[in-house]
């Protein structure tokens, strides 16, 4: 089986999980109307942002699932600057909102709002075409509605089926685009796809039909009316979109202790199921859990071929420990098991605190998973969570025998396929990492208390200067009164010298005495230097003394010749 380390020509190379920040840098008055620059960045990169000039919201205000700070509105007035001023800090926390909640950052609304050339095709149309090619092929199937929006991802869409001759029985198929972890070859992705069908296992749910190409794959499933666990856990309908049925519950209430057991078991069961066969997975989450009587089957195992990323990659991508997808699995587990236990999902990861669940057994296998120090150390293995209290006692009934058969090639092809993946996780949990210690380094450096001691350490520098430089003009000040005040006195002198007087006739300054003897093992070049310090100091005695004892009138008069003026001849 090959392999294809670069990118296939029909991968979208773009993760649409990777979130988007917008922050308004300005605004300005245009005619009759606002406009407003936006700096749009995806990622912590910032060499991966851009500038949006917008001047209409109201695309973003459709969404109404939430009670969202919306911005104040003015008829009359709404040009003036303080308006505008607190309309634009209105629309910064709104954007706030949307971009740091996890099911509304991943809307299509919001990402063609933020990012609209990255988002400007229609991709129901193109799910459309691939469909009807396909039904080219293959007649005995025909489309019954397309389920509009009913699942989280912009690039895989939903349409009810029925079979000619069996018009009562509902299937589901879903279409979707090959993802940036797409890391198979053609060949080898098609094979894996169409075997997916012959998987039988009590905890994954049965694929009818799946089929995939160099740009897209299809998949067929039984139509649930039942729905999924996420269905049962916020009383949802099926059919509605996934904004309306996930963003705002009317009742949040968790299951039942024996639901959460059972269902948690389950699961666990299938992902121990799928690690020991080598095909990775990493998309649990409760959406993609079909309810089927009082059993959980598993759904989407073609997510990972198709190179789709997870639901919870946001989260974690931010903890450098969970860098395998047999960690991915565990850590999307401990959000499901919280979703089943308190009916929504955790405010934050890590979690701090764990409010009252029905057992403390729930809250000690929440802790192994979600807590700091579980993120900080790394997750456990399946193997330990099935052990654990929560679970070990839970006996499971369906006696079905699991069979999933890979050939070696295709498990060897899965396997680097998985470490691409994992390597690809681990670069960006690298850039993360990187950015978060840049980020604390420059709040630390900018918060007042550094501030404050920033300015004390200047303050001491600028006197320690101050005094250092006040020496040095000191010092130079009184070198220079030495030499004024002395006339030609060398500054050799010894202070305690008498002061030659001031008064004509006196007689001459005796020398200074000669300095002490040298050591007798000095070099003879040495000795030249202090024995001229007496002949300097007598003769500068000698002149000063000349200089005092001056008398103008022993000067001779001299006679002038003046050849300054013209000469005529």
């Amino acid at each position: 089986m090959a392999f294809m380390e670069k990118p296939p020509p029909g991968k979208v190379l773009l993760d649409d999980t990777v979130p988007l920040t917008a922050q308004i840098e300005a605004s300005q008055n245009l005619h009759s109307h606002t406009e407003y620059i936006i700096r749009v960045q995806r990622g912590v990169s910032t060499e991966n942002s851009w500038q949006s000039r917008v001047s209409n919201f109201s695309s973003l205000f459709k969404i109404s699932t939430l009670s969202l700070p919306l911005p104040p509105k003015k008829l009359i007035g709404n040009m003036e600057r303080e308006f505008i001023a607190e309309r634009q800090k209105g629309l910064q926390a709104y954007l706030d909102v949307i971009t740091t909640h996890h099911i509304l950052s991943n809307c299509e609304l919001v990402k063609k709002f933020l990012d609209p050339n990255s988002y400007s095709v229609n991709y129901t149309e193109i799910a459309l075409q691939h469909v009807s090619m396909f039904f080219r092929s293959e007649p005995k199937w025909e489309v019954v509605e397309p389920l509009k929006d009913i699942g989280w991802r912009i690039r895989k869409k939903y349409f009810l089926m029925k079979i000619k001759n069996q018009p009562k029985e509902r299937l589901v198929l879903s279409w979707a685009d090959l993802g940036p972890d797409k890391y198979l070859s053609d060949r080898d992705l098609q094979y894996a796809v169409k075997l997916l069908s012959s998987c039988s296992h009590p905890y994954i749910y049965k694929i009818t039909f799946a089929t995939a190409n160099e740009s897209s794959a299809l998949v067929i499933r039984p139509f649930s009316e039942k729905g999924t666990l996420k269905d049962l856990i916020y009383k949802a309908k099926p059919k509605d979109p996934f904004l309306k049925k996930y963003c705002n519950p009317k009742k949040i209430q968790g299951l039942e202790l024996q639901q959460i057991k059972t269902y948690g078991r389950q699961i666990l069961e299938v992902l121990k199921f799928l690690h020991e066969k080598g095909f990775p997975y990493g998309h649990l989450h409760a959406a993609n859990v079909m309810l089927d009587g009082d059993t959980c089957k598993l759904l989407d195992l073609e997510n990972s071929l198709l190179g789709l990323p997870s639901f919870y990659r946001s989260y974690f991508a931010q903890f450098r420990k969970i860098n395998t997808l047999e960690g991915v699995d565990v850590h999307c587990f401990g959000h499901l098991l919280y979703e089943m236990t308190y009916g929504r999902p955790p405010d934050t990861i890590p979690v701090e605190s764990f409010p009252p669940a029905p057992s403390v057994f729930v809250v000690s296998v929440l802790e192994s998973i979600l807590t700091c120090e579980a993120l900080k150390n790394g997750m456990p293995t399946v193997s330990r969570l099935l052990q654990m209290p929560l679970f070990s006692d839970v006996l499971l009934t369906n006696s079905e025998k699991p069979q999933f058969k890979i050939p070696t090639k295709l498990k060897e092809a899965l396997k680097i396929s998985k470490e691409c993946i994992e390597k690809r996780l681990t670069e960006e949990q690298k850039l993360i990492h990187q950015h978060r210690r840049l980020t604390r380094a420059q709040s630390h450096h900018g918060s007042e208390e550094e501030k404050k001691k920033r300015k004390i350490l200047a303050r001491k520098k600028s006197k320690r200067s101050a005094n250092e430089s006040g020496e040095e003009h000191s010092a130079k000040y009184s070198n220079s009164n030495n030499s004024a005040g002395s006339g030609a006195s060398s500054p050799l002198t010894s202070p305690s010298s008498p002061t030659p007087p001031s008064t004509a006739g006196a007689s001459s300054i005796p020398p200074a005495p000669p300095p002490p003897p040298l050591p007798p093992a000095a070099p003879p070049p040495s000795t030249e230097v202090p024995t001229a310090r007496p002949d300097v100091s007598a003769s500068r005695g000698a002149l000063l003394s000349s200089i005092q004892n001056f008398q103008k009138g022993t000067l001779k008069k001299t006679q002038t010749c003046d050849y300054s003026a013209p000469r005529i001849s």
